[in-house]
């Protein structure tokens, strides 16, 4: 009995020991967690209000209007002015424009690789779709260069074909691979009950897919957008090349264009003083849209999922 005693006292400390070693672990594990998101936020933070300090301090320090920074059309640091109404049309048009083209492509190959092709050929499609997103931006930019421009040039009979067209085209491309892949994740994500019903009241597969199983992934697909927004607005070096970088107002599809992200890439490297500093003002104004375009965008994929 005794000896029975002291074997039960001792399995008894070894369970204190063990469940204190586990409380601890736990302890330090959440720790760990935690400031791995602390420094996340704060980095965050600190990027934030470091860009918008350096952007901000011309027009509350120097007397710049900041209205006339969004309105005016001349950008001449050699002449005191700044005004990016030219490159804030730029973005816009070409984002949209990427969209237009990029979104519906995008959407349509990912049904087709999740719904409609048969496995050998989605398993070859998919690690396609994988690769195209892990190719360098400056390569997009270079086949824009080497293919796309030229091909502008020569079809509408230009001077030079590096144009809004060139970057639309270039953005669109790029957009693919992140549209593809997400959709498709929220396409293979539907229910299959929810296909069987539809086959089993008469619909036709396509009928199906674009009736029952795009409406039931939309909000997966409105993700997608989003981050195909976010990668179209904030390209820069692909852009650089294929753009032609004239800060002026784009009339057509065929003027040479310099969005906002070109324009900080292209003269941050000698900037100083207050030249510098409107180059931060303009990463606020590409902060801000892409702000305002990701909460329209995540309000209507709340508003999907409701």
């Amino acid at each position: 009995m005794l000896v029975k005693s002291r074997v039960v006292s001792s399995n008894q400390r070894d369970n204190k020991n063990g469940n204190k070693n586990k409380y601890i672990m736990e302890k330090i594990s959440k720790n760990i967690f935690f400031i791995s998101a602390l420094i996340a936020v704060l980095s965050l933070l600190l990027i934030i209000g470091f860009v918008f300090y350096k952007g901000l301090t011309p027009f509350i320090s120097k007397g710049y209007s900041f209205t006339e920074f969004l309105m005016g059309s001349d950008w001449l640091p050699t002449s005191d002015k700044f005004g990016i109404s030219s490159m804030i049309v730029a973005s816009i048009t070409a984002t949209m424009g990427a969209l237009i083209i990029g979104v519906p492509i995008g959407i349509l190959t990912s049904v087709f690789i999740a719904e409609i092709a048969p496995k050998k050929v989605a398993k070859i499609i998919s690690p396609a779709v994988e690769l195209l997103a892990g190719i360098p931006s400056v390569l997009y930019g270079i086949f824009g260069l080497a293919f796309i421009v030229p091909t502008i040039q020569n079809t509408f009979n230009l001077a030079k074909g590096q144009s809004l067209l060139a970057v639309i085209i270039v953005l669109a491309i790029m957009m693919l691979p992140t549209i593809i892949s997400v959709s498709e994740t929220a396409i293979r994500a539907v229910p299959r009950a929810y296909k069987e019903g539809s086959l089993a009241l008469g619909a036709s597969k396509i009928e199906t897919i674009f009736k029952v199983v795009i409406p039931a992934a939309k909000s997966g697909i409105l993700a997608a957008v989003v981050l195909g927004v976010g990668r179209a607005l904030g390209e820069t070096m692909a852009v650089i090349l294929v753009a032609g970088n004239s800060p002026v107002m784009p009339s057509s599809l065929m003027d040479s264009v310099r969005p906002l992200t070109t324009n900080i890439a292209l003269e941050m490297g000698y900037a100083f003083g207050t030249h510098q500093e409107m180059l931060f003002a303009t990463g606020v104004v590409l902060f801000t849209f892409i702000l305002i375009l990701n909460l329209i965008l995540n309000k209507l994929s709340n508003k999907a999922v409701d």
